[in-house]
């Protein structure tokens, strides 16, 4: 089972640009060139010809994400529904367009690293275009790893540019 979040994972990306530096626990660090991320797919398996929910954290070699939290959803919310993510008991409005959902900004993009350090799980909860509740739901372990190892990746290739 693990094993399909990391095949998941390297099918968003050409092989040629990207590499996986750490998989554990539901998570995984991938980097992809300008982009490192550390990712998970939701425990639901999407049927298939269905969106597959992952969700995870963005750091770039030389841009402003630095652990920016983005979320693909497995239905389209419904516009102007909130997208809610709670990591363990904390909850964090989350930012929308389409499918994808993003943290606000660096300070809740830190609350939100930081939660997912001491959590065993998350999810994210919204409406779909019916009005019907849906929710992705992700394990965290492996997850505080994955993070270390997505930004440490991104750093080192900052500081060699």
């Amino acid at each position: 089972m693990r094993w399909l979040i990391f095949l998941l994972l390297a099918l968003a990306a050409p092989a040629s640009a990207q590499r996986i530096v750490f998989a554990g626990g539901h998570w995984a660090a991938i980097d992809r060139g300008g982009v490192c991320e550390a990712g998970s797919r939701a425990l639901r398996i999407a049927a298939k010809g269905k969106v597959q929910a992952r969700a995870g954290f963005a750091f770039d070699t030389a841009g402003p994400r630095r652990g920016q939290f983005f979320a693909l959803l497995s239905r389209a919310p419904r516009p102007g529904s909130t997208i809610l993510l709670t990591v363990g008991r904390q909850p964090f409005l989350l930012v929308s367009n389409g499918q994808w959902a993003w943290s606000s900004g660096a300070a809740q993009e830190t609350a939100i690293i930081a939660a997912a350090r001491d959590a065993g799980g998350m999810t994210i909860r919204s409406r779909d275009r019916s009005g019907s509740r849906f929710t992705d739901r992700y394990m965290l372990d492996g997850a505080a790893t994955a993070i270390d190892a997505a930004a440490a990746r991104c750093a080192g290739k900052s500081a060699r540019s």
